[in-house]
Protein backbone atom coordinates (compact mmCIF):
# COMPACT_ATOMS: atom_id res chain seq x y z
CA UNK A 1 0.00 0.00 0.00
CA UNK A 2 1.51 3.04 -1.35
CA UNK A 3 1.92 6.34 1.08
CA UNK A 4 2.33 10.06 0.85
CA UNK A 5 4.78 10.97 3.36
CA UNK A 6 3.57 14.34 4.14
CA UNK A 7 6.52 14.63 7.18
CA UNK A 8 9.97 12.24 7.23
CA UNK A 9 12.96 12.64 9.66
CA UNK A 10 16.41 10.60 9.71
CA UNK A 11 18.49 9.05 12.51
CA UNK A 12 21.75 7.70 12.20
CA UNK A 13 22.93 5.17 14.71
CA UNK A 14 26.89 4.85 14.96
CA UNK A 15 29.58 2.53 17.06
CA UNK A 16 27.70 -0.79 18.07
CA UNK A 17 24.38 -0.10 17.25
CA UNK A 18 22.64 -1.41 20.56
CA UNK A 19 25.72 -0.06 22.40
CA UNK A 20 26.25 3.29 20.73
CA UNK A 21 24.64 6.53 19.88
CA UNK A 22 21.56 7.86 17.64
CA UNK A 23 21.13 11.02 16.53
CA UNK A 24 18.69 13.11 14.48
CA UNK A 25 20.13 14.74 11.70
CA UNK A 26 18.23 17.71 12.65
CA UNK A 27 20.10 17.93 15.91
CA UNK A 28 17.35 18.21 18.15
CA UNK A 29 18.02 14.54 19.79
CA UNK A 30 20.54 12.20 20.48
CA UNK A 31 20.53 9.26 22.51
CA UNK A 32 23.36 6.98 24.27
CA UNK A 33 22.03 3.65 23.75
CA UNK A 34 22.86 0.98 26.47
CA UNK A 35 21.65 -2.96 26.09
CA UNK A 36 19.67 -3.91 28.88
CA UNK A 37 20.82 -6.40 31.59
CA UNK A 38 17.95 -8.59 30.58
CA UNK A 39 19.68 -9.16 26.82
CA UNK A 40 23.23 -9.47 28.16
CA UNK A 41 24.63 -6.08 28.49
CA UNK A 42 25.23 -3.40 31.38
CA UNK A 43 22.24 -1.97 31.65
CA UNK A 44 21.63 1.35 33.19
CA UNK A 45 20.99 4.72 31.99
CA UNK A 46 20.76 5.50 28.18
CA UNK A 47 17.90 4.21 26.24
CA UNK A 48 17.32 1.18 23.80
CA UNK A 49 15.17 0.87 20.73
CA UNK A 50 12.26 -0.20 22.67
CA UNK A 51 12.49 2.42 25.21
CA UNK A 52 11.75 4.66 22.06
CA UNK A 53 9.17 2.74 20.46
CA UNK A 54 7.24 2.66 23.41
CA UNK A 55 7.78 6.61 23.54
CA UNK A 56 6.63 6.84 19.90
CA UNK A 57 3.75 4.39 19.77
CA UNK A 58 2.03 5.62 22.82
CA UNK A 59 1.90 9.22 21.92
CA UNK A 60 1.63 8.08 18.15
CA UNK A 61 -1.94 6.57 19.37
CA UNK A 62 -2.96 9.24 21.46
CA UNK A 63 -2.44 11.73 18.69
CA UNK A 64 -4.58 9.13 16.44
CA UNK A 65 -6.94 9.07 18.71
CA UNK A 66 -8.12 12.34 18.26
CA UNK A 67 -8.66 11.37 14.70
CA UNK A 68 -10.68 8.40 15.78
CA UNK A 69 -12.76 10.97 17.96
CA UNK A 70 -13.57 13.15 14.80
CA UNK A 71 -14.41 9.73 12.99
CA UNK A 72 -16.74 8.42 16.09
CA UNK A 73 -18.08 11.81 17.59
CA UNK A 74 -16.94 10.03 20.86
CA UNK A 75 -15.19 13.15 22.89
CA UNK A 76 -12.42 12.33 24.30
CA UNK A 77 -12.43 12.59 28.30
CA UNK A 78 -9.68 14.87 29.99
CA UNK A 79 -6.87 12.70 31.95
CA UNK A 80 -6.93 10.01 28.93
CA UNK A 81 -3.64 8.53 28.63
CA UNK A 82 -2.16 5.89 26.40
CA UNK A 83 0.58 3.69 28.13
CA UNK A 84 2.60 1.36 26.09
CA UNK A 85 5.10 -1.69 26.67
CA UNK A 86 7.48 -2.96 24.14
CA UNK A 87 9.27 -6.28 24.65
CA UNK A 88 11.77 -8.04 22.54
CA UNK A 89 13.07 -11.56 23.10
CA UNK A 90 13.85 -14.49 20.67
CA UNK A 91 11.14 -16.19 18.26
CA UNK A 92 10.35 -19.54 18.44
CA UNK A 93 11.04 -19.53 14.64
CA UNK A 94 14.25 -18.07 14.86
CA UNK A 95 15.71 -14.57 15.57
CA UNK A 96 14.03 -11.78 17.73
CA UNK A 97 10.61 -10.41 17.90
CA UNK A 98 8.78 -7.43 19.84
CA UNK A 99 5.84 -7.48 21.84
CA UNK A 100 3.38 -4.67 22.20
CA UNK A 101 0.32 -3.31 24.98
CA UNK A 102 -1.42 -0.54 24.95
CA UNK A 103 -3.12 0.01 28.60
CA UNK A 104 -5.53 3.07 27.20
CA UNK A 105 -7.28 5.03 30.43
CA UNK A 106 -10.54 6.39 29.08
CA UNK A 107 -11.52 7.98 32.63
CA UNK A 108 -15.48 8.00 33.36
CA UNK A 109 -16.40 7.07 28.85
CA UNK A 110 -18.86 4.41 29.02
CA UNK A 111 -17.17 0.89 28.25
CA UNK A 112 -19.04 0.36 24.76
CA UNK A 113 -17.57 3.78 23.65
CA UNK A 114 -13.90 3.17 25.00
CA UNK A 115 -13.84 -0.13 23.15
CA UNK A 116 -15.25 0.91 19.82
CA UNK A 117 -12.98 4.50 20.41
CA UNK A 118 -9.67 2.31 20.48
CA UNK A 119 -10.58 -0.13 18.15
CA UNK A 120 -10.96 3.13 15.76
CA UNK A 121 -7.78 4.44 16.59
CA UNK A 122 -6.10 0.55 15.76
CA UNK A 123 -6.95 1.51 12.27
CA UNK A 124 -5.96 4.68 12.08
CA UNK A 125 -2.22 5.02 13.97
CA UNK A 126 0.60 4.40 12.06
CA UNK A 127 2.62 2.53 14.48
CA UNK A 128 -0.67 0.31 15.02
CA UNK A 129 -0.83 -0.04 11.15
CA UNK A 130 3.23 -0.54 10.88
CA UNK A 131 3.03 -3.82 13.00
CA UNK A 132 -0.54 -5.14 12.50
CA UNK A 133 1.30 -8.12 10.11
CA UNK A 134 4.07 -9.13 12.33
CA UNK A 135 2.63 -8.14 16.27
CA UNK A 136 -0.51 -8.98 17.97
CA UNK A 137 -0.91 -5.96 19.93
CA UNK A 138 -2.58 -6.49 23.71
CA UNK A 139 -5.02 -3.76 24.39
CA UNK A 140 -6.42 -3.12 27.63
CA UNK A 141 -9.25 -0.94 27.81
CA UNK A 142 -9.78 0.89 31.14
CA UNK A 143 -13.10 3.85 31.51
CA UNK A 144 -12.77 4.19 34.71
Amino acid sequence: MPVDAKYKTTATATGGGRDGRTALADGTLEFQLVVPKELGGPGGDGANPEKLFALGYSACFLGAMRVASGQTKIKIPDGTTVTATIGIGPRSEGGFGITAALDVLLPGLPEAEAEKLVEVTHTICPYSNAIKASVDVETTTRAA
